[in-house]
């Protein structure tokens, strides 16, 4: 007897019904293909792609309203009809796969200190809010607060949720068990929340043994958290076969020399582990090419924020690493909706990419809003895909 009504499982196969179609379209293969020449630091077209998007603005045609009713089918219904959104309105080069992932069921218990925050917020519905960061550490002492997190891979409640997902889909899609793909690991991200950003950042000079003895903690924990995912078999391949992501965004200000003390040879002992590394977020790293290389001989892509002097970016990454160009999101939520900007702002970016030989891959992301027009993300996009056509040539 089917443990879910007829009605949620109408609703999901049809979804499943149009990935599947979506995942058949020849554009995958070109996209695929190009995204394959950029990991190969082939001097062509660049790739796109979008994400990390405001939901809460894009349901304006309803697209996104959730139909079925049991609580696990909602879930699978949300990630199936944000991905067919996606694919259907900005997709870049986004690729799709006749596939739905059950994600296995891990309980972590954490690093001992969570945030303890006062928010702000403009828009109820928006979960990018305001924070400030109360203190939980202040010195040596207060770092025995960090513990190695424990973690438990359940593989009988990933069972469980496999067959639920089986059950649903099974015959129209694809489906499967998966482990952790990848980790974003940013500790200085965390520290300051702990820490306060002021304080943490005078504490370089004042206490650098102290800020070594902190960050060198949650390295470790980090490291003991990987570990036990590693040998709790709870990982989709093995860590030495892994490619991560990390940053030190708090870092934008300090200088190269103090970016390497401070966090690169401290995050290189969990780099380490893995085979490839994606270094970088908003934090500007123009100037920062050659010390990352340094501590991260694994770096494969450097991040190259809004914030970047663009032409040194490009001089020194060069065809060394993939250029990983992040737009400026705010073009998207500026009151009065301007496309020529948009398209003089890429206009003046990709012949400076094209000239120093640069392998890129551009994400637009951290798109806290679109000022309630979901129709700029369309029009983003479509800009994009001209103005890379004009430069590199249609495919």
């Amino acid at each position: 007897m089917s443990t879910f009504k007829q009605k949620d499982r109408e609703i999901l196969q049809g979804l499943a019904r149009e990935v599947v179609e979506a995942a058949n379209d020849p554009v995958n293969e070109i996209r695929r293909r190009r995204h394959n020449n950029i990991m190969g630091l082939k001097q062509t077209r660049p790739t796109v792609t979008i994400f990390q998007e405001p939901w809460h603005e894009l349901n304006d045609t309803g697209e996104l309203d959730l139909k079925c009713e049991d609580e696990f089918c909602r879930g699978v219904e949300l990630e199936m009809r944000r991905q067919l959104y996606k694919w259907r309105h900005y997709p870049g080069d986004m690729t799709m796969q006749a596939v739905s992932i059950q994600p296995y069921w891990i309980e972590d218990s954490g690093f001992g200190v969570w945030e303890d925050v006062d928010i702000e917020k403009v828009d109820n519905d928006n979960d990018v809010v305001s924070r400030h960061f109360k203190v939980q550490i202040k010195d040596e002492k207060d770092i025995e607060k960090l513990k190695d997190p424990i973690i438990k891979y359940n593989p009988e409640k990933t069972e469980e949720l496999y067959q639920k997902r089986c059950e649903l889909l099974d015959g129209v899609i694809k489906v499967e068990k998966r482990g952790i793909g990848g980790f974003w690991f940013a500790p200085w991200d965390e520290v300051v929340r702990w820490t306060g950003i002021q304080e943490i950042l005078m504490d370089l000079v004042l206490r650098p043994d102290y800020v070594h003895t902190l960050i060198d903690r949650l390295v470790q924990c980090w490291i003991s958290r990987a570990k036990q995912l590693e040998d709790q078999g709870a990982l989709a391949m093995p860590l030495n076969e892994m490619e991560v992501s990390g940053a030190a965004q708090i870092f934008s200000e300090v200088s190269p020399e103090m970016h390497g003390e401070f966090a690169l040879q401290h995050e290189a002992k969990f780099y380490k582990l893995v085979k490839k590394v994606h270094y970088g977020c908003c934090e500007p790293l123009h100037n920062k090419v050659d010390i990352c290389s340094e501590y991260l001989p694994n770096m494969y892509q450097i991040s190259m924020s809004p914030w970047i002097n663009f032409e040194i970016g490009a001089k020194n990454v060069a065809n060394r690493f993939i250029f990983g160009w992040r737009p400026n999101p705010a073009h998207l939520a500026y009151e009065k909706w301007d496309p020529e900007l948009i398209r003089n702002y890429i206009k003046e970016k990709l012949p400076i990419l094209k000239s120093n030989g640069c392998s890129a891959a551009i994400y637009l992301k951290d798109i806290s809003t679109v000022a309630h027009q979901p129709s700029r993300l369309t029009q983003w996009n479509k800009i994009m895909e001209e103005c890379l056509d004009d430069e590199y040539g249609e495919e």
